[in-house]
């Protein structure tokens, strides 16, 4: 498998670039190449998934979110009578 990371200059170059740093960026690639879900990045990365939306989100990375997925949503808060 061949995984390819693409990493913002300003993070790369940092002396400071820490273990959980690697993680974070090799959880957004994952996801952005859809290798892995958004839950399963987010753990990887040790994230709450809040957490990794926002930074995605700050990078303009798809959350890969779509009509299906979204009708999901409401029928499951629907049976949960949150609506």
């Amino acid at each position: 498998m061949r995984i390819n990371l693409d990493i913002p200059d300003e993070i790369a170059q940092c002396s400071t670039f820490s273990r959980a740093d690697w993680l974070r960026e090799m959880a957004i690639s994952l996801f952005e190449q859809e290798r892995v879900t958004l839950g399963i990045a987010s753990q990887i990365a040790g994230l709450h998934l809040m957490e990794f939306q926002r930074i995605i989100g700050s990078r303009g990375v798809c959350a890969h979110y779509d009509v299906a997925e979204f009708t999901d949503d409401i029928a499951n808060l629907r049976r949960r009578g949150w609506l």
